[in-house]
């Protein structure tokens, strides 16, 4: 059995619960043969407890200074991404260093205002959450936005719509690279409908 992919979860205060908790949870039981095909580990700028929105702590595995070599990379929305972290020049350049490295640079939400920020996402298809859609056509005009979709796959980039379609798109990954009945196996281990992922 090949070792495991190394999953890398970007997090940061005001970060969108669901938007990090819902792939950590699928790529964390995705297996074949009770062997763990990823391996997570959580990821913060100075590697520090982190404020969730509502309150939750999270303490990351890793800083930036720590980051391991990963083969996937998901950047998480919410407040904290469109607001704060849109700004942190630390933080644009090392998704853009990552970027160069990674297999498949995945985001949920609003997280794609920090791919867009990034340079990343001109002149690709991309999505969001519903809600943010306005704002990201008008700051972003470079990025082709979809509608009405859970996730875009330009290839190595991905992205999602909001909140909750960030577990459909870490389906999709696990579908991508080890094929449909894993991720459905992992699906029905979590009592999700991947239907809607198809």
């Amino acid at each position: 059995m090949p070792n495991p992919s190394t999953v890398g979860i970007f997090i940061f205060n005001e970060v969108e619960v669901l938007d990090f908790a819902g792939p950590f949870e699928v790529f964390s039981i995705a297996e074949k043969g009770n062997e763990k095909l990823f391996k997570v580990i959580i990821i913060s700028e100075n590697g520090e407890m982190t404020a969730a929105r509502n309150g939750l702590k999270i303490l990351p595995d890793a800083s930036f200074d720590q980051t391991p070599d990963l083969d996937i990379l998901i950047i998480p929305g919410g407040y904290g991404a469109e607001e704060i972290e849109i700004k942190n020049k630390k933080v644009i350049d090392w998704i853009k260093t990552q970027n160069q490295k990674v297999q498949i640079l995945a985001s949920v939400c609003t997280g794609a205002f920090l791919l867009a920020e990034s340079g990343l996402l001109d002149h690709k298809k991309a999505t969001t959450h519903w809600m943010d859609i306005p704002r990201l056509e008008k700051e972003y005009p470079n990025v082709s936005i979809v509608k009405d979709t859970k996730f875009v796959d330009e290839d190595k980039i991905i992205t999602s719509g909001g909140i909750s379609s960030g577990i459909n798109m870490s389906f999709h990954i696990i579908k991508k690279l080890h094929g449909l009945e894993i991720a459905e196996a992992t699906a029905k281990r979590m009592e999700y409908d991947i239907a809607i992922t198809a």
